[in-house]
Order: C-alpha cells, then sequence, then structure tokens
C-alpha cells in the first residue's frame, strides 16, 4: 500500500540530510510504527507520504502511484491524519470537525451526518459532545475527535503522528488500547510515528527503528526485533528491558497453565487440607462446576467448605492479557501466582518459572 524507495529530504542549509536514502515497504492493512530519538527523521518521513513535506530524491508510492503524479489536496484527501496537538479547528463544533474532509469532498449534509454519529460511536464519543466546541472536551476526548476527523471519508491510509503523546499515561494507555481494537476492525494501512518504544512495540505489525538523519537500523516485526536487535544501536535504544517488552507482546494463552492450590466447593475439608500442604500454602482456591469462587485462608477452613467465604484474588487474568501483566500479578500478588480465568471459568496459575520458560525456551 505504501512503498518508499531510496526517499531523501537535505532541508536548505543543512550539513546533512533529515533522511537519507530510506527504503520502506508497508502492506495493505499494516500498522507500521516509526521509532528512533530526535533528529531521525521519522516526522519528517511520515510528511513526505502526503506530501507536507516534498521529498529530495527517491520515490514514494501510495496505493501504487507516485504520490507526485496526484495534486497535493487530493492526495491528502485520500489519506488520514492525526497529530499529537490534534489541530482542530478551535471555531467549529466536534460535529464539524469530524465532518471536514466528506464536507470538502462534496458529500451532502445527510450523508455527512450519519458518518459523523457512525464515527462518533466508533471511537467511543457521546453523542452530547458533538456540538461542544473543542476546548470544552479534554485531551483524551480531543484525541478521540482527531481519530474520528481522521476517518471521515474512510480513506485507506492513516498517518499518525505521536497522537497519544500530550495526554496522561492512564489516558494513553486506554486510547492505545481502544486504538489497537480499532485498527481490528477497520484493517487500514496506518503509519506511526512514536519516540516511546514501548509504544512502538505493543502497536506496530512492524517496527522501523531509525538512526539520525533518517537511516534505517532494523525492519522487522516486534517479536524479532527484541529477539534479535541487528547491532548495537538498535540494542541500546531499546535498552535494558527487553525481555519485559517481549513479554509485554506474548499473550497468557502461549503459556500451558497448572491446577494449583484449588478445588470444587464439593470437596471434602480434608482434600482441602491436603491440597494446601501438597502445595506448601495455607490458602486453598475454591470453584463451583468450574467457575472461580474466590480462595480461603486456612484459619477460616471450618467443618465444610461449602460455609466458607471466598474472598476475590486481587488480580485475575484471561487468556488475551500479555505475560508482563502475568508477570506483575505474581510478583506483587501473596499467593506468587497469577490465576487465569475465561468468562469466569477457571484455567488455571501460571508462575515466575512458567513466564520465564515462554522468553527462554
Amino acid at each position: 500500500m505504501i512503498r518508499l524507495h531510496e526517499v531523501g529530504k537535505m532541508f536548505p542549509g543543512a550539513a546533512a540530510p533529515a533522511v537519507d536514502r530510506l527504503s520502506l515497504d508497508i502492506e495493505e492493512g499494516e500498522l507500521v510504527t516509526l521509532v528512533g530519538p530526535s533528529g531521525c527523521g521519522k516526522t519528517t518521513t511520515l510528511k513526505m507520504i502526503n506530501r507536507l513535506i516534498e521529498p529530495s530524491t527517491g520515490v514514494i508510492e501510495v496505493g501504487g502511484r507516485d504520490v507526485t503524479s496526484l495534486e497535493p489536496h487530493v492526495l491528502r484527501r485520500g489519506i488520514g491524519y492525526v497529530i499529537q496537538q490534534v489541530g482542530l479547528f478551535p471555531h467549529r463544533t466536534v460535529r464539524e470537525n469530524i465532518g471536514t474532509v466528506p464536507g470538502l469532498i462534496g458529500w451532502d449534509e445527510p450523508r455527512i451526518s450519519q458518518r459523523v454519529d457512525e464515527l462518533a460511536e466508533l471511537v467511543g464519543l457521546d453523542q452530547e459532545l458533538l456540538d461542544r466546541y473543542p476546548t470544552e472536551l479534554s485531551g483524551g476526548q480531543q484525541q478521540r475527535v482527531g481519530v474520528a476527523r481522521a476517518l471521515g471519508a474512510d480513506p485507506p491510509v492513516l498517518l499518525m503522528d505521536e497522537p497519544f503523546g500530550a495526554v496522561d499515561p492512564i489516558v494513553r494507555a486506554r486510547l492505545q488500547g481502544e486504538f489497537l481494537d480499532l485498527q481490528r476492525r477497520l484493517d487500514k494501512t496506518v503509519v506511526f510515528v512514536t519516540h516511546d518504544i514501548d509504544e512502538a512495540v505493543m502497536l506496530g505489525d512492524r517496527t522501523a527503528i531509525l538512526n539520525v538523519g533518517g537511516i534505517l537500523e532494523q525492519y522487522d516485526t516486534p517479536e524479532r526485533i527484541l529477539a534479535a536487535p541487528a547491532n548495537e544501536f538498535v540494542a541500546s535504544f531499546l535498552g535494558s528491558e527487553r525481555g519485559l517488552r517481549r513479554l509485554g507482546l506474548r499473550p497468557v494463552s502461549s503459556v500451558t497453565p497448572v491446577q494449583g492450590p484449588v478445588i470444587d466447593i464439593s470437596a471434602d475439608v480434608s482434600t482441602a487440607h491436603d491440597v494446601m500442604q501438597r502445595h506448601g500454602v495455607e490458602w486453598v482456591g475454591l470453584t463451583d462446576g468450574g467457575r472461580l469462587l474466590g480462595w480461603v485462608p486456612m484459619s477460616e477452613i471450618g467443618d465444610d467448605l461449602a460455609t466458607a467465604r471466598p474472598r476475590p484474588f486481587l488480580v485475575t487474568l484471561t487468556p488475551t492479557d500479555s505475560l508482563r501483566r502475568a508477570l506483575d500479578a505474581v510478583v506483587t500478588g501473596h499467593a506468587q501466582m497469577a490465576v487465569v480465568v475465561d468468562e469466569g471459568v477457571y484455567q488455571g496459575m501460571i508462575d515466575v518459572a512458567k513466564i520465564a520458560a515462554e522468553i527462554t525456551g
């Protein structure tokens, strides 16, 4: 869908190119993240794709067409664009902002209104916000409007320049998750610029790591980059937590859980004590027909498990959660094991050894 061949950019008066002979192929429906230190040309590269900056050398194609063969305004109407500070028109309502591109290309008002309502629902914006102005919204709400506006005319390509960088970490994590879910449904071709390596590997199908001057150091899946950095620069840029980042890419379902000290509530008390002794713990988890009820300390077990009052586990995981989250649950919980539940049904437990084996095996 997007092809860069030997693309370069030299700004007037500069001693060295901002981007130097960069070649990238981005497949249709792929989300590619561009990441690197300041001055690596990632934003310049993004802007050359939609000709906000003209390339000095090389060829850029979108959908098989050389971008220079199209008028810039025609090209940009077929490419969604989202930036860090959103760039909403302050004098226009949210509804008018989202409907900007459909209006420019001649859609009638009923069609625009329907599209705005669809997009508001898609990105999680309340209908009551549509008649407000951008300054009346929170940072997270403004980012949702920015994404909705970029999707206005249903473009096949979406360019995103640090879109979540200006919001607080909690909102940022929520927006990242929501955007991934949105991308799974829409299957757009996305180029996503970020300075945050964690964001790059979490979101990207493939990640391009750039060095100063727009030099491509490695372009591969996040998993392969983390497992085998191409050179010392990439290894240094990834930092000392490569193992943890790899855990963030792997789901809990990739590990086979063990039963752990968990029994059905119909079992007798002697079985509960045997299970606790075998596992070296002073508590037992209880299920009822496979559904997890919670855990009970040994001191509160009477003559019949059915009369016990199970306490909920502080953290339960689902098969789609990451092993990084599982590791956090293991090291911070009193049980030293992470409990896995799928729609309320107990799946088992995993410990540090199970998680470590997934990375080192």
